[in-house]
């Protein structure tokens, strides 16, 4: 007797979110399946990988491939020309982590200069990472979404803390994407969502960011989450659950020990910028595994790396 699988596509879906604009333009969710479940349905869109730029240059970033590979940049908008050669990258994103009070403080006004100057030289669609402060960011990324108008940019994040305000000016006043952020709890995610929904953003102007930690840092938590998000989302048609979700993973991974720990001082554990690139290419295949729609990495061969897995498994 012949095997007949069985076949579970859904007939909820998640929301299809556009960035950028005209033949550049690349789209998140719009599935109807589990992650990388094609022997269910094929794959609506494919899950998207970004390149992370900031405008701290490469003060986070010490390992010699990143100088390697962004010699003789010595701007933001030069160093994002050049991740835009990168194979796979699909989109730019922007970390404006300069503008911190507690760190560099940048004036509002420098960071859309940077900005500008990006837009300028780029064609691939932008995300815009904040300072993680939420008072300077409630002021930044406002600033950023009117210096970007046209760009059909998704902005990351609106939190509890800032998300009236957040959604007011990117969202309604730009007509730009905005990013949800929450704690790694499903409940805090879906809140947050709803809380949105009710300031009169659409849905399709919606992508979740639910958390994430580098891989053995508490990852079953997100793990957990991401499954109950997807399940929710597709097998409850939960309808406030079902914006695609996107994922930085490279602020996650390459700040942690295993990462930055010399190889003087830890020979055992090997060279240090290969236990970074591992540690990012782990949490991101361990994210889109979960349900992710896009990741952000910073080093390119974590980029052909994750980029191939997906090209494997869709």
């Amino acid at each position: 007797m012949a095997f007949v699988p069985k076949v579970q596509a859904f007939s909820a879906h998640i929301n299809a979110v556009t960035l950028g604009t005209g033949d550049n333009s690349i789209v998140l969710g719009g599935g109807n399946t589990l992650p990388f479940y094609t022997f269910d349905a094929p794959t609506e869109n494919a899950p998207k990988v970004g390149i992370e730029v900031s405008d701290l240059g490469l003060e986070n970033f010490q390992a010699p491939g990143f100088k390697e590979f962004y010699a003789g940049c010595n701007t933001m908008a030069e160093m994002a020309k050049k991740a835009e050669t990168v194979e796979g990258a699909s989109f730019i994103a922007l970390s404006f982590e300069g503008a911190d009070p507690n760190g560099h403080n940048k004036s509002v006004e420098e960071c859309v200069a940077q900005a500008k100057e990006v837009a300028a030289v780029v064609t691939k669609p932008l995300v815009v990472l904040g300072c993680k402060n939420a008072e300077k960011d409630a002021a930044l990324l406002g600033a950023l979404a009117e210096a970007l108008q046209g760009k059909n940019a998704l902005f990351l994040s609106a939190t509890e803390e800032d998300y009236k305000s957040i959604s007011a000016s990117v969202a309604m006043a730009y007509s730009q994407k905005v990013g949800a952020e929450s704690a790694v709890d499903i409940n805090l995610a879906k809140q947050l969502n709803v809380l949105i929904s009710q300031m009169g953003v659409p849905a399709g102007s919606v992508v979740m960011n639910v958390g994430s930690a580098g891989a053995g840092y508490g990852f079953e938590y997100v793990s957990s989450t991401l499954d109950r998000v997807k399940a929710a989302a597709l097998a409850q048609n939960d309808n406030m659950l079902q914006m695609p979700i996107i994922t930085p993973i490279s602020t996650e991974t390459w700040g942690l020990k295993e990462s930055i720990m010399p190889e003087s001082e830890m020979p055992e554990w090997g060279p240090a910028e290969e236990r970074g690139i591992e540690m990012e290419i782990t949490t991101a295949a361990a994210c889109l595994a979960g349900g992710s729609d896009a990741v952000i990495l910073a080093h390119p061969a974590s980029i052909a790396a994750i980029t191939k897995m997906i090209d494997a498994l869709v």
